[in-house]
């Protein structure tokens, strides 16, 4: 009896209600479950995996859009401090823009339906939650979130290519211009690329009708934005110094330890990328994305640490911070095909090609502040070409396949980007002049420097 007093003083209201026989929340219980019949078909038999499902999609969401800001302290660190302010405004445009146009246009025109493979402009978004939206129905088991949940998620991946090519282009790009370019790289030609692969477009063709294999966009985000900065790098130029007649001069990072958290921040973030791209919360392979990824960036990281101590004779914190990424680049097309130890000689190539890349990019003067070229487009394709090498699945995957699809991507990022980027050149021009360069473009562009000491 004295046990049954104290269980009721711990129990609430509530649950004492229920055990009387009066649940005051069943009813809108009942409301929630008759919600997933949408026209006489019951998904209500799914909805507990369906919830998680939803749930995980949104937080894997939230991660993708916190690799933002990994991505702005990664370049701010690894440039010179009288170009903070700039490099952080030009990523808060990016991710601003991508996720509106995304809305306006982006993801009908990313997710056509039936289209004729190459190109359909979509509409805005609309009310997703219409019909099944907000259902089980909307993608069942390889798609089990609401259509909001697919729009945000997808959402976050927009803005990723101009964040590319805002690394490769810092420091001596006119802010207005990149602004334009960047409206219409992730607004039009993303989404268009994207549809090819992920839209049922053409690259389903390929490998004898297998389909183009890029699990989270290895290809059709990275290196996509890998050769849309090396076109506009091409156009801009070097930073005034970089290269001279006694060779290159390096232009040092002004806060490594800014660099550090940036990187840290994007691995943490790919958890979401990579995870996320489950599109589910399917167990077995989401625990095989969570840990094929793990072991791709830290074999990545080990690579470049041996790599660069070798060439360079000591071993370089920043190499060793874009082999983590190169690493996550590599997986970023196979996390859930690969085994292991596939996992871990994929991230070690990548780690390995990272340093290489850098250093033969500064040898024929192509001015990459940040790597960005070489962790986006060079190990996007090493990426794209390890389906093929280390697929588990039998799924058919060939290397000509898969090259055919990311030299594709690759091209047309590329041919639009140069032409585009020409184009502003004409027109208002897309560097800013010697002067600004040298004073900083905080103050220039900005009015203020990032440190006030």
């Amino acid at each position: 009896m004295r046990m049954l007093k104290k269980l009721m003083f711990l129990t609430p209201l509530s649950l004492l209600a229920t055990a009387r026989g009066e649940d005051e929340y069943r009813e809108g219980y009942d409301e929630l479950i008759a919600s997933q019949t949408v026209d006489g078909v019951d998904y209500s038999y799914a909805f507990d995996f369906f919830t998680t499902s939803m749930l995980w999609t949104v937080i894997a969401a939230a991660l993708v859009f916190l690799m933002h800001l990994g991505f702005a302290t990664l370049e701010a660190g690894l440039t010179q401090k009288k170009n903070t302010v700039n490099i952080l405004f030009k990523n808060c445009f990016i991710i601003a823009i991508g996720i509106v146009t995304y809305a306006l246009v982006g993801f009908n025109t990313h997710y056509p339906g039936d289209f004729n493979g190459w190109i359909s402009i979509g509409k805005p978004i609309g009310d997703l939650n219409a019909g099944a939206g907000a259902t089980f129905g909307y993608g069942g088991l390889d798609l089990a979130m609401t259509g909001y949940g697919d729009f945000i998620f997808q959402a976050m991946f927009a803005a990723t290519a101009a964040t590319i090519v805002s690394g490769a282009v810092a420091e001596r790009v006119k802010l207005p211009t990149f602004m334009i370019f960047a409206t219409i790289l992730v607004g039009f030609l993303y989404p268009v690329v994207g549809s090819w692969h992920w839209g049922g477009g053409w690259l389903g063709d390929l490998n004898g009708g297998n389909g183009f294999k890029d699990f989270a966009g290895s290809a059709v985000v990275h290196a996509f934005g890998g050769f849309a900065a090396l076109a506009c790098v091409l156009v801009l130029g070097p930073r005034a110094g970089k290269y001279t007649k006694d060779g290159v001069k390096p232009i040092l990072p002004h806060n490594l330890p800014l660099a550090a958290i940036g990187v840290f921040l994007l691995f943490f973030g790919w958890f979401g990328f990579n995870g996320g791209s489950v599109l589910s919360a399917n167990p077995g392979p989401l625990g095989l994305v969570f840990t094929t990824t793990t072991l791709a960036a830290c074999t990545g990281a080990l690579g470049a640490m041996a790599t660069s101590w070798v060439t360079l004779k000591k071993p370089d914190l920043s190499m060793t911070l874009n082999g983590f990424l190169a690493g996550l680049v590599g997986i970023t097309a196979n996390a859930d095909i690969v085994s292991t130890n596939g996992a871990m000689i994929i991230g070690l190539v990548g780690g390995v090609i990272v340093v290489l890349s850098v250093l033969m990019f500064d040898k024929i003067k192509i001015d990459d502040p940040v790597g960005a070229i070489s962790v986006h487009g060079v190990c996007g394709i090493w990426g794209i070409l390890a389906c093929a090498l280390f697929d588990t699945t039998d799924s058919g995957f060939t290397v000509i396949g898969q090259l055919t699809g990311v030299l594709a991507v690759g091209a047309t990022a590329f041919i639009f980007s140069f032409v585009v980027f020409f184009i502003l050149k004409l027109v208002m021009g897309v560097r800013v002049d010697a002067s600004e360069e040298a004073e900083g473009l905080d103050v220039a562009e900005h009015g203020a420097p990032a440190y006030t000491d």
